[in-house]
């Protein structure tokens, strides 16, 4: 049995020091936004010929005036540019031009406005926020009948802190990749926070819902005893479950498509640390929020 709640201080300042060093980057860099945020094109198409050069494909473009558009070589031949937002005509005859000069296949062409761009915005944020305050609320009712020592409401705050600690550490590695490797987040990486959301307070969930049980059980036991006891006997269903779910998302990484990297990366991190904060963080500090008295 692992001695998880009598070392609580231990493992919460492992996860305040791993939520500091990804809150600067954050407050520091900030995200990179992409189009579906900022508005703009996004073009992916495939050489049948070697890849030219960066500088003559922007030079076959020249009438488009693509200064500041980014270009960024996928796979053997392959090549993503990003530059401001055109419409369908415009992309047509951008694909005729280049294929005159460098025979090409096209594999995907996106465009946003900037108005659309700052309105996705709102509602990713609106969204999270929505989903946050409906998890309070139900771990609130769901645990209605748990009084003592800790509130039902509290059980819903502590899941909130677990899971600001499991999305602020992805943002914290992509403001990093963004602001060395210029990585950009899109709609992709909103629903990979959504999906951390829920699969982390459902690893959280899982745990109260063993603590609430084993109260009843045993009422004259340690609070800090049972919390304990709790966390080790959903162990090894939290590790197995997340090891499953980790590996798939490692194959879809490593094999899977350049448009859903991101992604998977988003969600392998969320993985790891929503496990960890649902057996090393979510559960000793309900058992600080008892207080003493009821260790």
């Amino acid at each position: 049995m692992i001695s998880i709640i009598p070392n609580r201080k231990f493992y919460l300042t492992i996860s305040a020091i791993l939520v500091v060093v990804s809150i600067l980057p954050v407050v520091f860099w900030g995200l990179k936004l992409g189009i579906d945020f900022t508005g703009g094109s996004q073009w992916e198409v495939e050489f049948k010929d070697n890849r030219p050069a960066n500088e003559e494909v922007l030079k076959s473009l020249d009438f488009y005036k693509l200064e500041n558009s980014v270009l960024q070589p996928t796979g053997d031949r392959g090549l993503i540019l990003k530059f401001r937002s055109v419409n369908e005509n415009t992309h047509e005859a951008m694909k005729q031009d280049l294929n005159s000069v460098f025979p090409i296949e096209e594999k995907k062409f996106d465009s946003i406005g900037p108005v659309i761009g700052k309105e996705l915005q709102k509602k990713s944020l609106k969204a999270v926020i929505y989903v946050l305050t409906l998890i309070v609320i139900y771990i609130a009712w769901a645990f209605r009948k748990v009084s003592k020592p800790v509130s039902s409401w509290k059980y819903g705050i502590i899941a909130i802190i677990a899971l600001v600690h499991d999305v602020t550490i992805p943002m914290g590695v992509f403001a990093t990749l963004g602001h060395f490797y210029g990585v950009e987040i899109d709609a992709y990486f909103i629903t990979a926070i959504l999906t951390i959301l829920g699969f982390s307070v459902h690893d959280t969930i899982v745990v109260f819902d063993r603590i609430r049980e084993n109260l009843r059980k045993n009422p004259s036991e340690g609070f800090s005893v049972t919390i304990n006891n709790s966390v080790n006997q959903t162990l090894a269903r939290s590790i197995n479950t997340s090891l499953t779910v980790f590996l798939v998302l490692l194959a879809s990484y490593l094999l899977g498509g350049e448009s859903t990297k991101n992604l998977s990366l988003v969600l392998l991190i969320g993985v790891f640390f929503g496990t960890y904060s649902s057996i090393f963080l979510a559960s000793p500090i309900l058992s600080l929020w008892a207080g003493s008295k009821h260790k």
